[in-house]
């Protein structure tokens, strides 16, 4: 939903009423995931995508009564069912997609949404899928939003806080005796900070990787010790331009998670092993660092002597990016994103067509357990 919050704050502010339709699960090769979301205005107006195309129109048909009657509607497309099979869904998976009506209290909900995206707050939405229906805001480990029964708003709360710490959008459920008298399923929709890149390293295969990683979403630094390279004129898609010793800079950071990627391109030794030392040790998703093999090669037996170990070790995608040929600045940027994004879902890298594993993955299983047992 993130991508179409500008709209439907936009909406709220000139009194338009309208209807959200958000994937809440996928089953196989369906085409986006869950907390994909477009919107439909009373004007007819629509804003996002749900499956690239396949079921739209069907959606914006239902959407309409939504906004009609005002009741929400839960709908599951697939190839397996006739009338979506007939308006297009035919990547080989499934969709279920929940439609919600405009109301005061969901536009109020999005105007804090909207402003904790602005300001990089941690924020979660969640709606229910059975009965009570009820819309919640999870903000400041605050839950606004009631449906009238306090032990089923307190599973619901400590729901909504595992699937915003996950950073994950996703069905959630409540049993029938963990605070519910009968199950209750929700869906939360996470609106967590953006993932960190840090690009280490201003030469100009950091400008590719800076723009690509923006394409990804993260949220992306440059940090150069020079400030004659270091500069918003060279790179104008950094979200913050640092100059500082690498491993310093890295040093002083306090909130990288799982989700960051540290991209050393700096390819100068006296740069390269304090950072690289550092970057190890750090719980982050992706260390990849440039050069030539013989440079790694060099690279690694001076990080060993300073104590770190195979497993540190196995953890350093060097020389950085996938086999793919690429040469120029910016074939190089789609190798290493092609890297980043494989060593985050844990594939090969390999050509699809050399594969067996599904095409789209699906959430990752701990993630899914965690959000159901806390």
């Amino acid at each position: 939903m993130r991508e179409i919050l500008d709209q439907l704050v936009s909406w709220n502010r000139e009194h338009i009423t309208y209807a959200v339709a958000t994937v809440v699960q996928t089953f196989g090769s369906a085409p986006l995931g869950p907390g994909t979301a477009m919107a439909v205005s009373e004007n007819g107006a629509v804003v996002g995508s749900i499956s690239g195309g396949c079921i739209e129109a069907a959606v914006v048909d239902i959407a309409d009564d939504v906004i009609s009657t005002g009741q929400s509607s839960y709908q599951r497309f697939g190839v397996s069912d006739d009338d979506a099979f007939a308006v297009g869904l035919t990547c080989g998976g499934t969709i279920e997609v929940n439609i919600s009506p405009h109301t005061p209290f969901l536009a109020q909900m999005l105007e804090e949404v909207h402003q904790a995206v602005a300001t990089h707050a941690p924020v979660a939405l969640a709606t229910t899928l059975d009965s009570p229906h009820a819309t919640h805001l999870l903000l400041d480990d605050v839950l606004h939003g009631s449906t009238g029964d306090a032990d089923l708003d307190r599973a619901i709360e400590i729901r909504m806080a595992g699937m915003l710490d996950a950073g994950s959008s996703a069905v959630a459920e409540c049993a029938a005796g963990d605070h519910c008298r009968s199950p209750v399923r929700l869906f939360v929709n996470s609106f967590a900070p953006p993932p960190r890149m840090i690009v280490f390293g201003a030469i100009d295969f950091a400008r590719a990787v800076t723009q690509v990683g923006k394409l990804m979403g993260y949220h992306v630094t440059l940090c150069d010790a020079r400030p004659v390279f270091a500069t918003r004129a060279r790179f104008p898609e950094a979200d913050d331009i640092v100059v500082d010793w690498p491993h310093r800079y890295l040093q002083a950071q306090q909130h990288l998670d799982s989700r960051a990627a540290l991209c050393v391109l700096t390819h100068d030794e006296k740069f390269d092993v304090p950072l690289l030392e550092r970057a190890l040790r750090l719980e982050v998703g992706y260390v990849g660092a440039m050069g030539s093999r013989r440079t790694c090669r060099n690279r690694e037996r001076e990080l060993r002597l300073l104590g770190l170990g195979d497993t540190e070790l196995d953890r350093l995608h060097a020389p950085i990016g996938l086999d793919i040929g690429g040469r120029t600045p910016a074939e190089t940027a789609v190798s290493i994103a092609a890297e980043i994004i494989a060593t985050r879902e844990r594939r090969t890298g390999n050509p699809l067509r050399e594969s067996q594993s599904p095409i789209h993955a699906r959430i990752r299983e701990a993630v899914s357990v965690a959000a159901h047992h806390l």
